[in-house]
């Protein structure tokens, strides 16, 4: 069984990415979506971007259709991966590109910087407090990092809140390096 999200800004607004019914995997809501845009801006051309858990691939999607230089996604789980190869190949997504590997792994490995970072993980697992302790070494100057989660996240000193909202029992907010 298979679930579909629509792209909503862009190059390619209005076209539909299919992704596997698992568990874990929560397509950012549209509105959501909508909201986040309007914060980073519509246009992210020049940007390079990092999508964490990109799961149905909402978010990585959305923003290499805005002109995103690079957008890397990352996910670990194969039936998900293989639907973000498919998406990727169905809308020739040459900025975008696709790693297997677990989040953490990737971060303690991989040195490149960002300018935005989406962080979405499966909520059961509460990874966002470890993980924003290693991500201020992957944001570029005046980066900004996107929280999703079933709860206020608590920020540590280092971190400042952009902007924040609530949609439900989704809680979503920009946060970027304090100072």
């Amino acid at each position: 069984m298979t679930g579909k999200v629509r792209i909503i800004g862009g190059h390619w607004r209005s076209r539909l990415i299919s992704f596997p019914r698992l568990p874990d995997l929560r397509p950012t809501a549209d509105r959501i979506r909508e909201t986040l845009f309007n914060w980073l801006g519509q246009d992210l051309t020049g940007l390079d971007c990092l999508d964490l858990f990109s799961g149905s691939g909402a978010l990585g999607f959305e923003a290499a259709s805005r002109r995103a230089n690079q957008v890397v996604m990352l996910e670990n789980n194969a039936k998900a991966y293989q639907a973000l190869q498919h998406n990727k190949h169905e809308l020739q997504a040459e900025q975008i590109e696709l790693i297997k590997e677990d989040a953490l792994h990737f971060l303690h490995r991989d040195v490149r910087q960002f300018d935005v970072i989406f962080v979405d993980p499966p909520y059961r697992l509460e990874l966002l407090s470890q993980i924003l302790t290693i991500l201020p070494l992957h944001l570029k100057e005046n980066g900004l990092v996107y929280l999703e989660s079933n709860r206020q996240p608590m920020l540590g000193s280092e971190w400042q809140i952009k902007r924040q909202s609530r949609a439900g029992n989704v809680f979503y907010q920009l946060v970027e390096l304090h100072g």
